[in-house]
């Protein structure tokens, strides 16, 4: 008999960022608590810091005293984003409105992203951007007096909607974005909890000019993205049930259990009590036979990040799984839709390319062999969840890049294996 087990995962890291950077920019004295202590926030709390902003050793209870949305000072150094382009597109936003000039550096894999996207609008509303290597970094930006916006997206991206945001409420004048579907809303939640004026309808959101921002007090909830890896194990092994507790339930981040249940997944959600402006509960997954879906470009807003774990999952459904309207994974921190098909391919599953998403066909044939991950964190967990199921052998070729977002992956993925 198998038994049940809670696996509690690392706070949201779309909310771990944020939380630092509107604490930032409050007036007064906030707090956050179970903040996600990874490589990624650690890089917004570098670049804060390299901004004037007395952001503490980052742990289970941090407080941070801040001086209002204009209070940045001229940065010494590079602001340097490591891996994450949540922290270079986010504070791009938030230099757009400042009065200097700022460097955005990152690693290599960061570099090659595209920041043009977000350039745009910012250079729209009054800054100068320079993109010193076409269209990646390095980036410099010259901010001070901003103009009101009114911009529409060609994609649904959050990253670039929060930078716009948050170079409206620096720049102190108000914005509104418009996208051809609903992209995660973590950043307009988290502004109208802090006393600016919001006005959400359908894919529009428009926030009023901002003089100052309450403090913040959150309990950072887990992060969905992360649950996921824990919940599709569950639904593919015999290893037993996994419930965990106190997820970020926004609907904007939770397609893929919603997926996972069309597919004939044994996954149940149990709302809690809202934390911060964001739906929290349970997720509990257990032991399911799967069938293959398609998943339309309506769909991909809400799983975007977990894609590539669905690829993976899909190589144990019965039939054959499509994604369609996915192209932005091809812009991600690997060109996700060839990574994923390649090392598909190269531990014995069918899978095919698509110019804007994937094929996998599903078996129960045995899966062996090594994944070039490219420093991928989501690549690594995805193809780490296929590697713990029973017969298969499968290495990673880099599984320390999971630090990105989910530090303890290893480990608590060999609890759920190894229960009593």
């Amino acid at each position: 008999m198998t038994t049940p087990i809670e696996i509690r995962v690392p706070g949201d890291k779309s909310l771990s960022h944020r939380a630092l950077i509107f604490a930032a920019l409050a007036t007064g004295r906030s707090r956050i608590r179970d903040i996600l202590l990874s490589a990624d926030v650690q890089s917004t709390a570098g670049v804060l810091r390299a901004l004037g902003v007395a952001v503490p050793v980052l742990g289970d209870d941090i407080t941070i005293t801040a001086r209002g949305v204009r209070a940045m000072l001229a940065p010494s150094i590079d602001l340097d984003c490591g891996n994450s382009g949540t922290t270079t597109r986010l504070m791009a936003g938030v230099a757009a409105g400042c009065d200097f000039r700022t460097r955005f550096i990152g690693d290599a894999s960061l570099s090659k992203r595209p920041m043009r996207r977000v350039a745009r609008p910012l250079v729209a509303m009054g800054a100068r951007v320079d993109l010193e290597a076409g269209d990646g970094l390095p980036m410099v930006i010259h901010g001070g007096a901003l103009q009101s916006i009114a911009w529409t997206s060609e994609t649904a991206s959050a990253q670039i909607k929060s930078a716009i945001l948050l170079a409206g409420v620096v720049g102190g004048v108000e914005v509104e974005v418009t996208e051809p579907s609903r992209s995660r809303d973590h950043t307009e939640r988290m502004l109208g909890a802090l006393g600016a004026r919001v006005h959400v309808d359908g894919t529009r959101v428009r926030v009023e000019a901002v003089n100052a921002l309450e403090p913040l007090d959150v309990r950072v909830p887990a992060d969905p993205s992360s649950a996921a890896f824990l919940i599709a194990l569950a639904v593919l092994s015999q290893f037993g049930p996994i419930t965990v507790p106190n997820v970020c339930l926004n609907p904007t981040r939770i397609g893929f259990f919603g997926v996972l249940r069309a597919m004939g997944a044994n996954v149940a959600i149990d709302e809690g009590q809202a934390q911060g402006g964001e739906p929290t509960g349970s997720i509990r997954g257990s032991s399911s036979e799967l069938s293959a879906l398609s998943i339309e470009e309506s769909q991909v807003p809400s799983m975007i990040d977990e894609l590539p774990l669905l690829a993976c999952v899909a190589t144990r459904a019965h039939g054959t799984t499509e994604i369609r309207g996915a192209a932005e994974l091809r812009v991600k921190e690997s060109d996700r839709i060839a990574t994923v098909v390649s090392n598909l391919r190269a531990i014995g599953a069918t899978a095919s390319e698509l110019p804007d998403g994937l094929v996998v066909t599903g078996s129960s044939a045995t899966l062996r062999g090594r994944v070039i991950t490219h420093g991928d964190h989501r690549i690594a967990m995805a193809f780490g969840v296929l590697g713990a199921l029973p017969g298969n052998e499968i290495e990673i070729d880099d599984p320390a890049c999971v630090a990105v977002s989910y530090p303890n992956f290893w480990s608590d993925l060999a609890r759920a294996r190894n229960r009593k």
